[in-house]
């Protein structure tokens, strides 16, 4: 029997045997099973040889999270090991998850992490960048001014940059970080990761922009890692002048050149007076 408690089950992000023994243990031995998608987590358990015998399966995703939350709760005031899964990857790595763990240590149950896959990992390990020091920024913005301001706010952050994108989205999400960041930025497109076609990009975000135009979207999964911008370096002027008009949009010429030069790290004066040009004046 399991202890009492909430148990994280990390699941494979593609390849069903990238599972860890410990989460078969725990997927095995729980006493109820808690799913963002009941039928993944049934067929992951049926490749495993893993039986529910009449255990409980219910499942747990945004959606439906405030009804199914107090069921969940109630299993573990009455002692119960409940096993949670996300769709694939670890539970409430951009997964849902929060608010159940949120009320389950509100509640003061024990709450215990069973570690696996994870996309991010996966994408920084083959990356090619630097990952002693990385920023996890979830899904952009679908739309191009909100996603142009977000990556603004991240131009100058001393950190490789990960992100989790849609698909159909690739090929505009390349050309505005290529446009925002820097064109010379390194950077790597992973999709497919673990699975049969695999596959990772690696360039210049000029260079991939370029290639995701040509191409289109790819199929499948895609994470885009972005590696930190250059130390002691001049941002690059396009780069510049895209964190300028994204600032410009929503503030006066001198705030936006103010705020913009906080954030880059770079002399007020050069920022204002290139906010002044390209304001035409």
């Amino acid at each position: 029997m399991l202890d009492p408690g909430l148990y994280m089950v990390a699941t494979p992000i593609g390849n069903a045997r990238d599972i860890t023994l410990r989460a078969l243990d725990i997927l095995t031995r729980a006493d109820a099973i808690a799913a963002e998608d009941t039928r993944q987590t049934r067929k992951l358990m049926g490749i495993h040889g893993i039986a529910l015998a009449g255990r409980p399966i219910v499942s747990y995703h945004d959606g439906n999270g405030p009804q199914r939350r107090p069921q969940i709760l109630e299993w573990l005031r009455q002692g119960l090991s409940v096993a949670y899964c996300s769709d694939a990857g670890t539970p409430m790595i951009a997964d849902p998850g929060f608010r159940l763990v949120e009320a389950a240590l509100d509640a003061e149950f024990c709450v215990v992490a069973v570690p696996g896959a994870s996309a991010i990992l996966s994408a920084l390990s083959v990356a090619g960048l630097p990952t002693d020091r990385f920023l996890f920024a979830g899904f952009l913005p679908p739309r191009p001014g909100p996603r142009r301001k977000a990556l603004a706010e991240l131009a100058a952050v001393p950190a490789t940059l990960v992100f989790y994108e849609s698909p159909r989205r690739v090929p505009a999400v390349l050309a505005d970080m290529a446009a925002v960041l820097g064109g010379v930025r390194l950077a790597a497109v992973s999709r497919e990761l673990t699975k049969r076609f695999e596959e990772t990009r690696r360039g210049t975000l000029a260079e991939l922009a370029e290639a995701a135009e040509a191409a289109g979207a790819p199929k499948g999964e895609v994470v885009i890692v972005v590696g930190p911008p250059e130390r002691h370096a001049a941002l690059d002027p396009e780069a510049l002048d895209a964190a300028l008009s994204v600032a410009m949009a929503e503030a006066s010429v001198k705030d936006a050149a103010r705020a913009v030069a906080e954030r880059l790290g770079l002399p007020r004066r050069e920022v204002y007076a290139r906010a002044l040009e390209l304001a035409g004046r």
